[in-house]
């Protein structure tokens, strides 16, 4: 049976049915560009951040990993150029009032944007008639900070005015000296982090793509200015790799090697891993040299050295930092638009989730055939508290009868399911102690004795 082309109204019922992700504040009406984590989802977003952390962190010598502040000095934000220059276009439907991505609306035209100045998409949305979604005229463009503004202080007057962190790479930057002084790495050597971030984006949309509030896996991999070159082809296969382990489907993968112009102030090459979504091919992983320009910058503006000391020179450097780049919500969204699959099993059609084994968000589900039965109930609790207690990822389902339980854990991605039933009992004595597990991809049956059990389930 050939895949069916998965649409984002697919994926987003999904996530609501089965406890993935939440609009936020839902009871309320909801809030744009926000979104709540369910029990699966933040099975399957820890699942995708420990891949990441042991392949990026803990798999390597020279890479440490830190927990920066969601709230910076305004002035961190002044010398990384983000207070002056993190906006973008904005014009307002004429009749509804409501603002739009003028960008946005030019690619929807087929029109590329890059390196467009604001008179130059003005008249781009002119001479080409472009009107807001609703079909109505649009207004001059203008400026939309993206930055999400803040305050520390009792009272407006004496307040500090900051933002909330629009990205997680300058909070290791300014803490570069504070690593060199305690952990005293050798060059080239990474710092690591993850966590939340804030954009006030004027149009967020495409469910979990674009966001207001979202978590970013960011490495910041500093080097010598002469090995730049050869560690960004290293990150770029290692990028690769991981995106293959994690289960993205790599044939919807492309790499986009962004021109010189449309290039970030601080970037001297910079290559897009972009997927295909059901809404268009966009953007997933970044991978950036930012050379050494957050460096020179934080030294300039703060007057404290942020350079290297090498030890076998003695000289100072200021080291270029390769820079892998991904938000957590896009990967899972990625992630859920390769793993959704309906096929035929039985005689009857399915949603499955072909996600792999180490990224599920359950291993295994366990069962009694019949739940209104208590020593059949008692021996599935007894073999759903072993794995457990062994650090197996299981689930316990007794809701409905045994087929809609396995449609169930199909739809949600469980590789196995394991069916306590008489024959496990002793009804037939040659079957004692044993347990019927399922397969989801194939439908698949076989008896396993009960001590085998966690060995057949990590292989």
């Amino acid at each position: 049976m050939a895949k069916k082309p998965v649409s984002m109204e697919d994926i987003v019922s999904l996530a609501k049915r089965r406890g993935f992700v939440f609009q936020g504040s839902e009871i309320y009406g909801g809030l744009a560009g926000t979104f709540d984590y369910g029990p699966l989802g933040v099975a399957l977003r820890n699942n995708i951040v420990n891949s990441w952390k042991k392949h990026f962190i803990q798999d390597r010598e020279n890479v440490y990993e830190i927990d920066s502040s969601l709230i910076l000095s305004g002035e961190v934000w002044k010398a990384s150029g983000h207070a002056d220059g993190f906006i973008d276009p904005m014009v307002k439907d004429l009749e509804t009032g409501q603002n739009y991505r003028a960008d946005h609306l030019l690619e929807e035209a087929g029109i590329n944007p890059s390196g467009m100045s604001d008179a130059d998409i003005e008249k781009a949305i002119r001479d080409n008639g472009i009107k807001s979604p609703e079909g109505n005229e649009l207004g001059e463009v203008s400026h939309f900070y993206l930055m999400l503004p803040t305050q520390i202080g009792a009272a407006d007057e004496s307040a500090h005015h900051t933002y909330l962190r629009p990205e997680t790479a300058q909070g290791i930057f300014v803490n570069f000296k504070n690593i060199l002084d305690s952990v005293h790495p050798k060059l080239p050597f990474g710092i690591a982090q993850i966590g939340k971030a804030f954009r006030n984006e004027i149009t967020p949309r495409n469910f979990l793509f674009r966001v207001r509030e979202f978590e970013q896996m960011e490495l910041e991999y500093f080097t010598y200015p002469e090995q730049a070159k050869e560690d960004f082809e290293m990150w770029k296969k290692s990028i690769a790799f991981w995106m293959q382990e994690v289960g993205l489907d790599m044939s919807k993968v492309y790499e986009y090697e962004t021109p010189a112009e449309d290039l970030s102030h601080y970037s001297d090459r910079t290559v897009d891993f972009q997927f295909d979504f059901p809404f268009g091919r966009s953007e997933l992983y970044g991978l950036a040299n930012r050379t050494s320009y957050d460096l020179k910058q934080h030294t300039e503006k703060s007057g404290v050295s942020l350079e290297y000391l090498d030890a076998d020179t003695n000289m100072k450097i200021s080291p270029y930092v390769i820079e892998p780049s991904v938000g957590v919500g896009r990967v899972l969204l990625a992630l859920l638009l390769s793993a959704y699959d309906v096929d035929e099993l039985g005689g009857e059609e399915r949603i499955v989730l072909r996600l792999p084994k180490e990224i599920a968000p359950y291993r295994v589900a366990v069962s009694p055939l019949l739940k209104n039965k208590p020593e059949l109930v008692a021996k599935a609790r007894e073999v759903y508290l072993m794995l457990k207690k062994s650090g197996v990822r299981v689930a316990w389902d007794d809701n409905g009868n045994i087929g809609k339980r396995y449609r169930r854990q199909d739809e949600i991605g469980t590789p196995s399911c394991v069916v306590i039933d008489f024959d496990t009992l002793g009804e037939k004595p040659e079957l004692l102690d044993t347990v019927t597990v399922r397969d989801r991809d194939t439908g698949e049956q076989q008896r396993i004795h009960i001590s085998e059990l966690q060995s057949h389930l990590s292989a």
